[in-house]
């Protein structure tokens, strides 16, 4: 009887520890054509061949969509190549940007592509890096207390999952440019980005802070 008695304790201790979130299945289009696409970014860009487009995470990155929109932010990613309107990085590669989880306004959460398999969300680190989007970010639409909370409770659960090492905001990314997880071959693809804002991520550190992330790397600096 005793021993039944401390196996439901261990149980319910297990049950108490297991981060609660609840993540809602809507998957992007991932046919043979973007695995195929997929696989040339990561030879193109970070000179590894693969014969699947695994990732091993290693990275959490939040961004925002600057879409108002669940349903424009859901289209940006769904197809397989990258629309005429993202001008700025065509010429690095035909795969459409993407993310492995998407934030609406009421703290929704979207998975919208396994965890594991590679999306195209930022620069020199899409070997590595788990993304999660975030609807909105403009002054319009700006990002709300309930996907602060979402977020915050997403990073505990990859964490708990994997075995991820940081966690940064989309702004921070060329900060690994020379650490040993950046692997951009390409020295002029860069672009400047500010999501998902500096307070929104210093809220999200500060909740997650028990966690142990280690800390983003200091810029690197030429003279």
């Amino acid at each position: 009887m005793r021993c039944i008695s401390l196996m439901i304790i261990i149980l319910l201790f297990h049950v108490a520890c297991k981060p609660q979130i609840n993540i809602v299945d809507k998957p992007i289009i991932f046919d043979e054509a973007r695995k195929v696409l997929t696989l040339e970014y990561i030879e193109d860009h970070y000179g590894l061949e693969q014969d699947e487009p695994n990732i091993d995470p290693k990275i959490i990155v939040l961004h925002w969509t600057a879409i108002p929109t669940f349903e424009g932010s859901f289209d940006a990613f769904e197809n397989v190549r990258l629309p005429s309107w993202r001008p700025d990085i065509k010429n690095a590669s035909a795969l459409n940007v993407s993310s492995h989880f998407l934030v609406d306004q009421d703290g929704t959460i979207y998975r919208l592509m396994p965890e594991t398999t590679m999306a195209r969300h930022v620069i020199g680190l899409n070997h590595s890096a788990i993304g999660v989007e975030n609807v909105g970010g403009t002054d319009e639409m700006p990002l709300t207390e309930a996907q602060l909370k979402a977020n915050i409770a997403l990073v505990k659960y990859l964490k708990k999952k994997y075995d991820i090492d940081y966690l940064i905001g989309h702004y921070e990314y060329t900060n690994f440019e020379n650490s040993p997880l950046w692997l951009e071959i390409d020295d002029g693809y860069r672009t400047i980005k500010t999501d998902p804002g500096i307070d929104f991520m210093q809220k999200v550190r500060n909740a997650t802070e028990n966690l142990n992330f280690k800390p983003v790397p200091e810029k690197f600096k030429t003279e």
